[in-house]
């Protein structure tokens, strides 16, 4: 039987670090980052492989980009689920449930989509994430933080 010496883990030495003038670990905070308020679901696609189709203008104006992934609740029946955003038609009002997805809404149901973001801690005093509410047919009448 052998045995074996554990490794040592090095740990960093805080007093250490702020004798050389370095400020705390740098930490992250997970914060909003885009939001579509009461995006209304336009259609569903049981046979697409998955995500969330979303009019290409409206991800442009929160600041979701493609494959981003995405947190959606629905109002209609207090799913949560996670997906990917995908660019649909331009100025269609597209929200469309694809793939598994599809199981978690049906058309008219009213969903809130949300991506989030790592920030710096010495960032998030100004932080503000791009906020957008829809009203009818998917169009903007709110923005926020844009």
């Amino acid at each position: 039987m052998t045995s074996t010496t554990p490794k040592k883990v090095r740990v960093p030495d805080l007093a250490l670090m702020k004798q050389r003038g370095a400020d705390d670990p740098p930490m992250q905070v997970c914060l909003l980052k885009s939001k579509i308020h009461r995006a209304t679901i336009t259609d569903g696609n049981l046979k697409y492989e998955g995500s969330l189709t979303i009019a290409a203008d409206l991800m442009e104006k929160c600041g979701l980009t493609s494959y981003e992934r995405i947190l959606c609740s629905n109002m209609a029946n207090e799913n949560r689920f996670e997906t990917y955003a995908i660019p649909g038609d331009p100025g269609s009002g597209q929200s469309v449930l694809n793939g598994a997805a599809a199981f978690q809404g049906k058309r008219g149901d009213v969903l809130t989509i949300m991506s989030f973001a790592h920030v710096p801690k010495r960032e998030i005093q100004h932080w503000k994430p791009r906020v957008i509410v829809l009203g009818k047919c998917n169009r903007i009448v709110k923005e926020c933080g844009i």
